[in-house]
């Protein structure tokens, strides 16, 4: 069977959504990515310039993948990154040199916009895709270097918890304070997202609004913050099966074919790594999530995250995952750059 690897068209928005719909990714809990109404607005929220590429049998899209640009902290100054994501590929192509073909065209683009490293990363247990893409990389392949241990915690989401009187929520006329906290305190982290007030506004669009922001004030200035993103009108999780020792307790767990509403504890920056203030904030962004109705908060950080053990005490499911750098011969090895400092790389974006 012939298979072509292209830029994608508007008019291929159906057969990819349908490809995520077919393919979970692996795991003890096998989870598809449903992109409904439209594959596009998930690429939308993972940086600038965004480009899909797309693997085509005769009738169907078998491979799908979207490269975008991102502005983040690196050792506390500005830079200009990619991102390598959604990537899937049909099981009954896998193996058919998709994806060597996919990073030929992925490389391309990068000569006409080069740029240092793209973000990208890799749950724990995905042999195939580590084996793939960092133990047996072909010759067209970016060269994929570790940078942090990654966790999410999916924290489930019960009864609501006593407030924390001194948290306010976020509002139109603080925008213009909320960046300039995170500019600041955020470029403690590396890969922080660079965030100006038109693109903090932007995110309104995409389900989080500034009334989900949740902010710790100390003697007046922002001491933290954290947000509820909701991005349930373009991303969806439902389940399609269990494995290993999960299946014993598939029972406690949502159902096979059952969606599982969550959302994601988002701009998580908190000055001096106060795990006071981050407790209450968390606690604040929690109680919403739980007032709306979702099943799970979702809380990605990295391992050596010293506001990790705080989202930890929370009954939760963990997955792990490692995020990388990858680059073709023109980015100059950023990952070697990195100092010791943390990553933080926004949940909700990859």
């Amino acid at each position: 069977m012939e298979l072509t690897v292209e830029f994608a068209a508007p008019s291929d928005d159906a057969a990819i959504r349908a490809l995520l719909r077919r393919q979970p990714m692996p795991g003890r809990i096998q989870i598809a990515f449903h992109r409904e109404p439209d594959f596009s607005l998930g690429c939308a929220v993972t940086g600038d310039d965004y480009r899909i590429v797309v693997a085509r049998a005769p009738e169907e899209i078998v491979g799908v993948a979207c490269r975008s640009a991102r502005r983040v902290f690196i050792n506390g100054r500005e830079q200009r990154i990619g991102y390598l994501g959604q990537l899937r590929v049909d099981e009954r192509f896998q193996g058919r040199w998709l994806v060597a073909r996919g990073f030929s065209l992925l490389k391309k683009i990068d000569g006409e916009d080069p740029l240092p490293a793209y973000l990208a990363s890799i749950v724990d247990g995905n042999d195939d895709a580590t084996g793939v893409l960092v133990r047996k990389r072909r010759a067209s392949f970016p060269s994929f270097h570790e940078v942090a241990p990654y966790r999410t915690l999916a924290i489930s989401v019960k009864k609501r918890l006593e407030n924390s009187e001194d948290i306010m929520a976020g509002s139109v006329d603080q925008i213009s304070e909320i960046v300039e906290f995170l500019r600041n305190d955020g470029s403690r982290r590396q890969l922080f997202p660079v965030w100006t007030e038109e693109s903090l506004r932007n995110l309104a669009a995409f389900g989080l609004p500034p009334e989900n922001i949740r902010i710790a004030r100390r003697d007046g200035a922002i001491a933290g913050v954290v947000a509820l993103w909701d991005q349930s009108a373009f991303k969806q999780a439902v389940v399609r099966g269990y494995s290993g020792w999960m299946k014993a307790v598939s029972w406690m767990l949502p159902r096979v074919g059952d969606e599982v509403r969550s959302a994601y504890a988002a701009l998580i920056c908190v000055a001096n790594d106060d795990t006071a203030v981050f407790a209450r904030l968390l606690r604040e962004v929690y109680n919403l999530a739980a007032a709306r109705g979702f099943d799970y908060l979702l809380v990605g950080l990295d391992a050596r995250d010293p506001l990790l053990p705080v989202a930890r005490a929370y009954s939760h499911f963990l997955y792990p995952s490692r995020l990388y750098l990858a680059s073709w011969s023109n980015g100059g090895h950023l990952y070697e750059q990195l100092d010791q400092r943390p990553v933080y790389v926004d949940l909700a974006t990859l």
